[in-house]
């Protein structure tokens, strides 16, 4: 292949390749399921195996390793070449650059957009969301979307286009665009029935276009539409939302010209979070799984809060990851975020009472101590109050039990609550709602990379015969490999080997360096 050409694959649509913008032609059926094969798992490698199983439907033929081969030397030859489509012992992959796939393009911009979000910079947001929608043609893999892993993958796109939907109204809802968005939305509601969020939106669009009757007309219709084809109820969020347009709550309407809702003045803004780790390792997918739980825009109708549960051993990690997620996320909080170590299982002092933490939490938001009232229950009424309609994010460090949790969690949907506890904490999950993620040890990988972070890349590669038996002393405790790269980055002349030795003689992280 000619060198210096620019090949691009879209699949956001039916399948099609250009070559310099140049539409090539993929006419065999069988290359056709091969390249939409790859590139459903662009720069990863799909194992033989699976690529006879699906091209021939499960029934290959006696020569269907060599006839796979040969297809793929025709792709390279016609249309990929040999640097994109490479063979590995894990399988064949092909490997693609993010210019080079709509499907990719279409990933990063709204990673561009939730981070402009998270940011507070709506306006970008909304620019890069609705370009990267703008990159749909239609159904994904649309003319060979009859093979099941790439059916597994249309389903993945769809429901990314359709929170990346979801985001991007919320973000417009923000920046006060609500009567442009009033058509849009209907017709979103309408291709996706069940989906509430869009019906919140919806509504709430129309509301704040001073169409409130037909808002409550589009409640009235969604629930018609739940019970008589599914026999359920509509959820909380649309229910909420439905009873605040019944009564006009003046929180419901537009923000004001130049931004989303404002700090409410005369409310102290709390920034109680500990610092962020500087080089802080791994955790993508629990960072995306937290992600998931907040609500795709920062003024989503009245719900259930987001109760993220961190659990796990001691010294996995969970404080650091709950810290840094929240130091990511604040931007999304504008109204403050408040903390607490509940010293559930602290051996060095009392469990903390749910009162002593409901007391801080009064005093950081501007309450004085003769007018935080007696009782418990009028301390957790009055700390709700004050956050009701404000979006503040609470961590709940190292809780013991759900009893020492429940009466902390706020009431309001704009606000959401990470707890981290050794405890999975079965009754929070069942009665409040919490989703539980699991924190585990760290791979060797993640462990390497720990260690980079704190001692430097130099340090780590020059001795990487010791870094490695460290790693498997400290068996992917995070707080094993802190220790250990606390100690060595204040002796830079101390050789890696001796702490590796020394781990390996007494398994005393304490001692190594006395």
């Amino acid at each position: 292949m000619e060198a210096g050409l620019l090949i691009e694959f879209g699949v956001l649509g039916p399948l099609e390749v250009r070559r310099d913008g140049v539409p090539v032609a993929v006419e065999p059926a069988k290359w056709r399921r091969l390249l939409a094969l790859l590139l459903c798992k662009a720069g990863e490698p799909v194992e033989v195996p699976a690529l006879i199983e699906a091209l021939w439907d499960g029934r290959p033929p006696a020569s269907a390793r060599k006839n796979l081969q040969s297809y793929v030397h025709r792709l390279r030859h016609s249309i990929a070449g040999r640097e994109h489509i490479v063979r590995s012992a894990a399988g064949y992959a092909i490997v693609v650059g993010v210019d080079q796939m709509d499907a990719l393009r279409f990933a990063d911009l709204v990673d561009c957009g939730q981070g402009a979000y998270d940011r507070g910079d709506l306006e970008s947001a909304s620019a890069a969301l609705r370009q990267a929608l703008k990159l749909w043609r239609g159904t994904p893999y649309a003319d060979v979307s009859d093979v099941a892993l790439v059916t597994q993958e249309v389903r993945r796109l769809e429901e990314a286009q359709l929170r990346a939907q979801e985001l991007s109204v919320s973000v417009d809802l923000d920046l006060g665009r609500h009567s442009a968005l009033v058509g849009e939305l209907g017709r979103l509601a309408t291709a996706h029935p069940y989906r509430e969020r869009l019906r919140c939106y919806w509504m709430l669009a129309l509301y704040r276009s001073g169409r409130q009757a037909e808002a409550l007309e589009v409640f009235r219709d969604t629930r018609a539409l739940l019970i008589g084809e599914l026999g359920i109820e509509p959820g909380p969020e649309l229910r909420a939302l439905n009873e605040r347009i019944l009564r006009s709550d003046p929180a419901l309407g537009p923000p004001p010209a130049g931004g989303p809702v404002e700090v409410r003045p005369g409310l102290p803004v709390p920034r109680q979070l500990p610092s962020d780790v500087p080089a802080f390792t791994g955790r993508a997918s629990v960072l995306k799984a937290l992600d998931r739980l907040l609500p795709a825009g920062g003024t989503a109708p009245a719900g259930a809060v987001a109760i993220p549960l961190l659990s796990g051993t001691a010294g996995v990690g969970k404080t650091t990851l709950a810290v840094h997620w929240a130091h990511r996320v604040a931007a999304r909080f504008p109204d403050g975020q408040l903390y607490v170590n509940l010293r559930g299982f602290d051996p060095n002092g009392p469990v903390m009472t749910p009162g002593e933490a409901v007391r801080g939490f009064l005093h950081a938001l501007g309450v004085s101590a003769d007018d935080i009232p007696p009782a418990l229950d009028a301390q957790v009424a009055l700390y709700r109050s004050l956050l009701a309609d404000r979006r503040v994010l609470v961590v709940l460090d190292n809780a013991r039990d759900a009893e020492q949790v429940r009466p902390l969690l706020p009431g309001s949907s704009g606000c959401a609550a990470v707890v981290t506890s050794r405890e999975q904490l079965a009754g929070l999950v069942a009665m409040e709602g919490a989703c539980p993620l699991t924190v585990d040890l760290l791979t060797a990988a993640e462990s390497r990379q720990l260690l980079a972070g704190r001692l430097g890349a130099d340090r780590v590669k020059a001795e990487a015969q010791a870094v490695e038996e460290i790693v498997a002393a400290c068996a992917g405790l995070p707080l094993a490999l802190a220790i250990v790269a606390a100690r060595a980055a204040t002796r830079p002349a101390f050789p890696l080997a001796a702490v590796a030795d020394a781990l390996s003689d007494s398994g005393d992280l304490w001692a190594v360096f006395s």
